[in-house]
């Protein structure tokens, strides 16, 4: 896609189009963010993303190694280690959250007490609401937590961030006390959030008691390297998060770290829009519920664009 005197010009597999405005919807998450370490794993550990990992019999036997404590690394430690399998998981900055919160699912939460709805012209820091992880949320019929005490009550050995690999070996920061407090900082000062919002605007009869939960638990001993080379980790799940693909945008409207320049979805370059990134307009924007606002305002946007340049 490039720029033309009168818009866009977009080459595909079947043709030209050109056009005065576009929007792109092609996602945040094309590709899985794989740090460069891992190109020191000793080449008989086997190393998958989560786009190629499906199910715990797409990797060799024995134990796994999952790097990343955002909601995909909790999912698949979880369900690698009901498999039977030996897990290790590699921790670094996450977002605790219960799945439940005083009879009431956490999104309820979110949704109700007007979190989700924080623009983005609101925030004091944009730029790291936009960089935050996935929460430890999932899932499942009975909304259980999954959280790091959860896996460890499971049987998986939580490690530090995977800092390095030397002579074989993965080596991983300490510090897991510091991560975790500062996760279980964060995830009380949200639930004071819910709790003043219930008791201010006269919720609390809709609500269950008020809950805090235990702290996460560090491990007496956690480990700050692990012998890649004697069999003990037979794969490697690099579970470190997504990124957008914008190989195909020839607009110089790309950051240094691969990221789209925009304002409110408003890109830096006349007639160009986006939707579907993180706390695009609002802290809901990469949720399914948090299109529909941010599309309305974007293509009123962009009809205003279209007006003003037909004149």
């Amino acid at each position: 896609m490039r720029r033309t005197d009168h818009g866009y010009q977009v080459t595909t597999g079947e043709g030209e189009i050109r056009s005065r405005t576009v929007l792109l919807a092609t996602g945040a998450c094309n590709r899985a963010a794989v740090p460069s370490i891992a190109g020191a794993v000793p080449t008989d550990v086997e190393q998958l993303t989560p786009f190629e990992y499906g199910n715990p019999n797409r990797l060799p036997e024995g134990g796994v190694l999952v790097v990343g404590a955002s909601a995909t690394g909790v999912q698949l430690a979880a369900e690698l280690r009901q498999s039977g399998r030996p897990v290790t998981l590699s921790v670094g900055e996450h977002v605790r959250l219960p799945r439940t919160y005083r009879g009431r699912d956490v999104l309820w939460w979110m949704e109700e007490s007007g979190i989700w709805d924080e623009r983005y012209d609101e925030l004091d820091d944009l730029p790291r609401a936009r960089r935050l992880p996935s929460p430890q949320l999932v899932g499942t019929p009975e909304r259980a937590t999954l959280d790091l005490n959860a896996l460890a009550g499971m049987g998986v050995e939580l490690v530090g961030r995977f800092a390095a690999v030397r002579d074989g070996s993965a080596l991983f920061s300490g510090g897991l006390r510091n991560v975790f407090a500062l996760a279980d900082l964060k995830m009380e000062r949200l639930l004071d959030r819910f709790d003043e919002w219930a008791r201010t605007g006269g919720q609390e009869h809709e609500v269950g008691a008020l809950e805090r939960f235990e702290p996460t638990a560090v491990p007496t001993s956690a480990r700050l390297k692990l012998d890649l080379g004697r069999g003990e980790i037979r794969a490697i799940v690099w579970a470190t998060g997504f990124r957008p693909d914008y190989g195909w945008l020839d607009v110089p409207v790309v950051d240094a770290k691969g990221q789209l320049c925009h304002d409110g979805g408003v890109v830096d370059s006349p007639g160009l829009y986006v939707l579907g990134l993180p706390v695009l307009r609002r802290r809901r924007s990469t949720f399914i519920c948090g299109i529909e606002d941010d599309a309305r305002e974007v293509v009123d946007h962009l009809d205003g664009y279209l007006a003003a340049t037909a004149r």
